[in-house]
């Protein structure tokens, strides 16, 4: 719009600095992961049928491989139950494998207490640089409506999931799914505690400016950088002149230097790619839940982050330079 008000006053959004500089690399990258090619390797065949039970009980059918591989088409393609067993059925046809199809059933059950391998840096050791953010995912199905229409207690209308992106490889490497009420500074300690390396800076939005998340930092990964931006009305502590704290060193810099130059040279404008990861897991996987149980509804969320770290790893490989 022409005659802007405060036009030079304004903030500006600058161009970009990084560029990609192998382009054609890049664009093959990204066509794979549209890309649809199904098998089965040898060690998948092998492994599909669970292995014999040592101990009194019933013996399972299929190993935690064949139900990862079902709930996983099921995330990915946003499938029933029922549909994912008929998909299933229909890829190990058109492979000509003997092979057994969970029915849904054996799929609803085994995701209760499914084991989804956990997100791990790319190298082992490599510290991360981790950005939070939470988002709100609705339940499906006729308790939602309930809820709102009557009331009724039985059902939350929608959950919260917290996830920790790391800022290097942009895949997530936390992810936890709690109760609408509670706060994102609670779960910081349940997202640190799903990393193993340790954590050279944390990044969050103005909701995290607690204490607690400063102290559970500290505790993980103590030489970690807390990039939080205080809130409007915070104060400095009583200990700002003879030992100030990071918030309050924060604090100092957006006073002499503003708030748009405290966010340039801390880094936090680095908080938008977990902005951007929760834009993919709503557009990919979707922006509700579709199992009905708290363990099950847990397990749905590990298996998309798992299959979304799977699809961000095929396009964005670390042979993709930037400068």
């Amino acid at each position: 719009m022409p005659f802007k008000l405060n036009q030079d006053r304004r903030h500006h959004i600058p161009r970009q600095k990084y560029r990609v500089i192998n382009s054609a690399t890049y664009d093959a990258a990204l066509r794979q992961r549209g890309s649809l090619t199904v098998w089965f390797t040898a060690e998948a065949i092998a492994g599909w049928r669970a292995a014999p039970r040592t101990t009194p009980d019933g013996q399972p059918w299929y190993s935690p491989l064949a139900i990862l591989t079902a709930l996983t088409l099921k995330a990915v393609f946003r499938l029933a139950l029922r549909q994912t067993e008929g998909l299933i059925g229909s890829i190990i046809g058109l492979l000509g494998l003997e092979l057994h199809v969970p029915d849904h059933s054996t799929l609803s059950r085994r995701a209760r207490t499914l084991e989804v391998p956990r997100p791990q840096p790319r190298r082992d050791g490599e510290p991360v640089h981790l950005l939070v953010d939470s988002t709100g995912l609705r339940l499906c199905g006729a308790g939602e409506w309930l809820l709102e229409k009557h009331g009724t207690k039985t059902r939350r209308s929608w959950r919260k999931l917290h996830i920790g992106l790391d800022g290097n490889s942009g895949q997530i490497v936390a992810a936890s799914l709690t109760a609408k009420e509670v706060d994102d500074g609670a779960e910081v300690g349940s997202l640190l505690d799903r990393i193993t390396s340790a954590v050279t800076s944390f990044t969050g939005d103005g909701g995290y400016d607690q204490d607690r998340v400063y102290a559970s930092v500290a505790e993980h990964s103590p030489e970690a950088v807390v990039v939080v931006p205080p809130r409007a009305t915070a104060v400095p502590s009583d200990t700002a002149e003879t030992a100030p704290t990071q918030r309050d060193r924060h604090l100092q810099q957006i006073a002499e230097h503003g708030r748009m130059a405290w966010q340039k040279v801390s880094g936090y404008t680095t908080r938008a790619q977990a902005e951007t990861a929760i834009g993919r897991f709503k557009h990919v996987i979707g922006d509700g839940l579709r199992s009905r149980t708290d363990d099950r509804q847990a397990t749905e969320v590990d298996i998309a982050v798992h299959a979304l770290n799977r699809m961000v790893e095929l396009g964005r490989p670390s042979y993709v330079r930037t400068a």
